[in-house]
């Protein structure tokens, strides 16, 4: 399976995996990377990196939005080979060890197998090892800061709980970007929906703060979101989180 890198603007990469996007923020000949796919993607990974002139050597740090195993996949190798850290929130660290697990369940992919797209996509999550766990042995927290973080890209984190206790999205202010993650999506394989959108009500942990955190996300300035899932979206951040909130309902 090829990759598919796409030049967002200068050093930013959005990377559509199999079905996880990940991000490559670049500065000069370092790297920041946020969020890695699933196991499976691990090749596609270290091709993505290859196509944009870097190495895992040259990742300084690797960002993590939230623990679920398709953002997750490759954190613990790169930390493990290359000594990268991996930073999350300080709510989301546990997750990442696996001291706990926020994640849909088998019961709950059952229940919804009926719905379009579910089984495709749960046959797919298989192939790529989805329901492998891959925790991180040592996961760090970034500072709990409005400050941008002193990495490649400087990306500014924001705490969007739902999805997980300790989900976070990256905002690029210099850019006009916005990392989301899986706070806000622009499409997905059990989705009908196109654009602005929250996942389906079984990947959330808590669908009440999921949809709450958008409020966070109306106040961001950005015109240009790069999700975890589906294709770069250009526009007002705000309205796709508007668009996202009414479609939530």
């Amino acid at each position: 399976m090829g990759v598919d890198v796409r030049h967002v603007a200068d050093g930013i990469h959005l990377v559509h995996g199999s079905h996880t996007n990940w991000v490559i923020l670049s500065d000069g000949d370092a790297v920041t990377l946020i969020d890695t796919g699933y196991p499976g993607d691990r090749q596609q990974l270290l091709d993505s990196l290859a196509a944009v002139g870097s190495s895992p050597e040259a990742v300084t740090a690797v960002l993590i939005t939230h623990a679920h195993n398709d953002h997750l996949g490759s954190a613990e190798h790169l930390r493990a080979v290359y000594g990268t850290p991996v930073l999350l929130h300080e709510a989301e660290v546990p997750h990442a060890r696996r001291d706990f697990l926020q994640q849909v369940t088998v019961g709950e992919v059952l229940r919804n197998a009926w719905r379009p797209g579910v089984l495709p996509w749960t046959v797919h999550v298989l192939r790529r090892g989805g329901t492998e766990q891959h925790p991180v042995t040592a996961p760090e927290a970034f500072p709990v800061t409005d400050a941008p973080l002193d990495l490649p890209g400087r990306p500014v984190p924001v705490h969007t709980p739902g999805h997980t206790v300790g989900h976070t999205v990256f905002h690029l202010p210099d850019a006009g970007m916005v990392i989301s993650g899986d706070a806000l999506v622009s499409g997905h394989r059990t989705s009908r929906l196109r654009g602005p959108q929250l996942l389906p009500d079984m990947f959330h942990h808590e669908r009440a703060r999921a949809v709450a955190s958008l409020d966070v996300l109306e106040t961001l300035d950005a015109d240009v979101l790069l999700p975890g899932h589906g294709p770069v979206h250009r526009g007002s951040v705000k309205a796709a989180a508007r668009q996202a909130r009414e479609r939530a309902v």
